[in-house]
């Protein structure tokens, strides 16, 4: 009876501090359904910032290489101000001014392409490596110092407006700090929620939870937007500070799993439903009590079934994804609607329907995913659908702004969506694939490999649309479909597999007359 007490300092020592003073308020010990809620609150509070700091530079492309006609776009997004039809003349809005050196020249929207691909290499890269270390650090530990580390780079790239920097590798080396200090943020959070959370309702857990990729961009458009006013440096520093301040807020309420809290889990966390084929009685997890778990290496991890085709649709995905990111912005600013030009700050506001589309297109995909028990069918499905949307956007978008805003919409449901699935519920369910015998210590090592390999996609996109754009945006578009198409065809062998899962199930009358023989 003597030793049943002493895991209970050991807990105590690895609570957030901001837990141990909830709990000492409370005079009680959380619940387990409380601490599901921090953790899904905080990483949400978390990723959002990482989203918010890495949208803003998209927004801010303008005013630093300004080719825009001069209008206006209230805040509101879908309320559009135009003051007067642009002289053909006019190449540059007022608001802009001169724009900044290097990126105002004949080269800078190259030198802005080139920025993006240096971030979304070093995150890409360092994506890896944090999987890699995640699973083998402290979680929250390991989060904290990524976003402090991404807020101080980010406002440092901002710093270069009132020291007047015009070297183009200060720049270069600032985004690829804060590429290095991003790429800690998903492997984290996803492996923290992954710890916490079974598999039965993953789908539209992670769905709902996804949509912090989507906010942040919107908040990252609109606080980068109002702040273009006061100087594009206050476009940095603002969400620096911001990330840097939530950072915080993980160090001191963050907890990284129900062992470390001391927290007993539920038994339906414990024997969540599995995918065909996977035993429903091995626990999604293994308890404190179990043999000591040893972290999943890099190609073990690649060796996992499913793992390898996710991550190569991810690729073109996120290609998809993040020209949109990176480029929509720069793109509706210097295109006409309806014979009309928008500002930065207008087109920075207006792009913010593409990320509300990919709010509810994740939400969608997690549903369906989880009603169907198919990840890859709906994956795929939405891909396919996301090549006609890109058309439509393109072909019809300029007609007018009504027009443009509801294309925009449906095509960020269906870009955003399997993007948000993949990243998000496939990466937990590949996590804890029953091939690993319930070691919990491969999800961060899975998400990084995954994302990565998406990520180096992110890079590629942004870099080719810098290029191709500056001789037809048409071609940028063509280049995006394809990509959509190539991201639904590496799922085919798993769809089909799901397909002959589905054939093989018994149907509702087979299932009654084997009850009721």
């Amino acid at each position: 009876m003597g030793s049943l007490p002493e895991p209970v300092p050991d807990c105590n020592r690895t609570k957030p501090l901001g837990i141990r003073f909830v709990e000492h308020i409370k005079k009680c010990s959380l619940p387990f359904q409380s601490h599901q809620a921090i953790v899904l609150v905080v990483t949400f509070l978390a990723y959002t910032s990482y989203h918010t700091a890495r949208k803003t530079t998209s927004v801010v492309k303008s005013a630093l290489d300004p080719n825009s006609p001069v209008v206006g776009l209230k805040l509101v997004p879908w309320k559009a101000s135009y003051l007067s039809n642009p002289p053909a003349s006019t190449t540059i809005a007022l608001s802009q001014g001169d724009g900044w050196a290097p990126f105002n020249g004949l080269d800078g929207t190259a030198l802005l392409g080139q920025l993006d691909v240096a971030f979304l290499a070093v995150y890409s890269i360092g994506m890896y490596f944090s999987g890699h270390l995640g699973d083998r650090m402290n979680l929250r530990i390991f989060l904290t110092v990524g976003m402090i580390g991404t807020g101080l780079f980010t406002s440092l790239f901002g710093a270069g407006y009132w020291a007047n920097i015009h070297s183009f590798h200060f720049f270069l080396i600032m985004q690829v700090l804060a590429g290095l200090f991003q790429s800690t943020g998903w492997p984290s959070v996803v492996a923290v929620v992954g710890n916490w959370f079974g598999k039965s309702k993953r789908g539209l857990i992670m769905g709902i939870w996804n949509a912090h990729t989507s906010l942040g961009n919107i908040l990252g458009s609109l606080i980068a937007s109002a702040l273009l006013s006061y100087g594009w440096g206050w476009s940095f520093v603002v969400p620096g500070l911001v990330i840097a301040s939530i950072g915080l807020v993980v160090f001191l309420f963050l907890p990284v799993s129900p062992e470390s809290v001391g927290a007993e889990r539920d038994i339906d966390e414990l024997h969540s439903p599995r995918k065909n084929g996977e035993s429903a009685k091995e626990p999604l997890l293994r308890s404190e009590s179990d043999e000591e778990e040893k972290a999943v290496g890099f190609m073990e991890a690649w060796r996992i079934p499913g793992v390898a085709p996710f991550a190569f649709c991810l690729f073109f995905a996120k290609l998809v994804a993040y020209t949109f990111l990176y480029w929509l912005p720069f793109y509706i600013s210097h295109t006409a609607i309806d014979g009309k030009y928008l500002s930065s700050g207008a087109a920075g506001n207006l792009s913010t329907l593409f990320d509300i589309g990919g709010i509810l297109g994740g939400i969608l995909a997690g549903h369906i995913s989880d009603r169907l028990n198919a990840r890859a069918i709906t994956a795929a499905s939405f891909m396919y659908c996301a090549i006609p949307a890109l058309f439509f956007y393109r072909s019809y978008g300029h007609l007018s702004l009504t027009i443009n805003m509801a294309l925009m919409f449906i095509t960020g449901m269906f870009v955003n969506g399997p993007y948000a699935l993949i990243t998000t519920a496939v990466s937990a369910d590949l996590g804890t694939h029953s091939s690993l015998k319930g070691n919990s210590r491969a999800l961060a090592t899975v998400t990084a490999i995954i994302d990565g390999t998406g990520s180096v996609g992110a890079a590629v996109g942004p870099l080719l649309t810098g290029y191709i754009s500056a001789k037809s945006w048409n071609a940028v578009f063509t280049m995006l479909m394809s990509a959509a198409l190539v991201a639904g065809l590496f799922l085919t062998k798993l769809v089909v597999a799901e397909v002959a899962a589905k054939l093989e199930q018994p149907r509702p009358k087979e299932r009654l007359h084997q009850d009721f023989p």
